[in-house]
């Protein structure tokens, strides 16, 4: 397993990378526009880990800016934590044995979300690319929130 990024939605996007970059010290590393979606991905690394989050982007803290407002209380700004995982389908199965929730499953065959026992999300993809879409998962449905 490996830590890939922790993601904080943000109001104020330039706000935002102003604070993270000029005053906290983050580099930007990459950057996502998702028409479609409506939203922004921003990922800073620190200067000690930019080398690594170049090439295996990670570690790295993921500003997620939503184009339509949207009030985040109650901890919504937080958003996840995010692990590669070698096999995501043998990932999964070894949590649900564990009693662990699939609260996303990984039906597109890369990523799938469960949660802490204190409710944080944590998003498992699979590394490099994706699996095959194969049963249960494909037809599994979504359970609660991720």
């Amino acid at each position: 397993m490996q830590f890939l990024h922790t993601m904080v939605r943000v109001k104020d996007l330039d706000q935002s990378l102003n604070w993270y970059c000029n005053t906290l010290g983050l580099v930007e590393v990459r950057r996502i526009e998702n028409e479609a979606g409506r939203f922004t991905l921003v990922f800073l690394a620190a200067p000690d880990d930019l080398e690594r989050a170049k090439r295996d982007m990670a570690p790295c803290v993921e500003l997620t800016y939503n184009w339509d407002p949207e009030d985040y209380a109650g901890g919504r700004n937080f958003g996840h934590l995010a692990y590669a995982v070698d096999d995501i389908y043998e990932t999964c199965q070894r949590l649900m044995d564990a009693g662990v929730t699939i609260n996303r499953p990984p039906r597109d065959g890369r990523m799938a979300f469960i949660k802490s026992p204190d409710g944080i999300s944590i998003e498992l993809l699979h590394k490099n690319g994706s699996k095959q879409p194969a049963e249960p998962w494909s037809s599994m449905p979504n359970t609660g929130t991720w």
